[in-house]
């Protein structure tokens, strides 16, 4: 079993913070909780590697963490540790899973389609820097107990990830990265959604069939084609939404590229229950 002595990690010392706080930043990481045994997390949790190198499992992939390193973990998937080096030291960010239906968080549920797979990216030294300087925003915050700190923490999260998205996204387009059908298909929807809803369009730029296209992307992810094209529209749509009241929802639905607001909202209420204004007012 693998030991260290005199070291409590923090998300055993401080359960309580997690419910209390809803995103809590911790800091002189050095392994999980668990120590190697199983370990699976009801929250997610996005880990910084500072120094130093874990080998890990998840679920029964082999991954690792490390210098200039980022994984964004998704709940109720299992982590087991391997192996660690002794100056091995990282950042963790916890995020209280009930916070995700908050509609700045949404992005979480928009970056579940990539990292569920494969939850790290290496990052470039100013990439790494960029990263640490937003966290260190969100200790600041912390410190100073600012008024609305949650809302001031939730904004700083989502410039955060909308960071980290923007640098693998780069990786995937320089390095080809990751090959995989279903990380194709979001790299082209983050880009093509608002023009094209179609799942022909992406199966096209896959060289797939459509039909062929959907069954890869339900066995890679477990929905269809069909499905991460709606939550992306609906993603984006609840964003505008709730953030940008100066938009009427016939602007929301012309930046989405919808020919006119009642087809906008029939799509919306598809994907919601509700229509734009109730959603709005709600």
């Amino acid at each position: 079993m693998i030991t260290m002595p005199d070291y409590t990690h923090p998300m055993n010392l401080y359960p309580q913070r997690i419910r209390e706080e809803g995103i809590v930043v911790f800091d002189d990481v050095r392994g999980l909780p668990s120590g190697d045994e199983p370990f699976t997390s009801a929250d997610y949790v996005i880990a910084i590697g500072h120094r130093g190198r874990m080998d890990l499992m998840y679920d029964d992939i082999a991954d690792y963490s490390e210098q200039h390193t980022v994984g964004v973990i998704f709940p109720n998937h299992t982590l087991r540790m391997v192996s660690v080096t002794d100056d091995y030291l990282a950042t963790l960010i916890i995020v209280d899973a009930s916070l995700v239906d908050d509609p700045m968080l949404q992005i979480i549920s928009q970056m579940r389609h990539r990292y569920e797979p494969h939850p790290n990216v290496k990052l470039d030294k100013r990439e790494y820097k960029i990263i640490t300087h937003v966290v260190e925003g969100m200790r600041e915050v912390k410190r100073l107990d600012l008024p609305d700190r949650l809302k001031l923490m939730t904004r700083l999260l989502e410039f955060l990830l909308r960071l980290l998205s923007h640098y693998r996204q780069g990786k995937l387009n320089e390095r080809g990265s990751d090959m995989r059908v279903s990380a194709r298909f979001h790299s082209d929807l983050v880009q093509h959604f608002r023009e094209h809803r179609d799942v022909g369009f992406y199966a096209a730029r896959a060289c797939l069939s459509p039909k062929h296209f959907s069954t890869v992307v339900k066995q890679e992810t477990g929905y269809t084609a069909s499905y991460w094209i709606q939550h992306q529209v609906v993603v984006e749509a609840k964003m505008l939404l709730h953030i940008r009241h100066d938009l009427s929802v016939q602007a929301v639905a012309d930046l989405l590229g919808f020919d006119d607001q009642a087809s906008f909202c029939r799509y919306f209420k598809r994907g919601t229950g509700l229509s734009p204004s109730q959603y709005r007012q709600a």
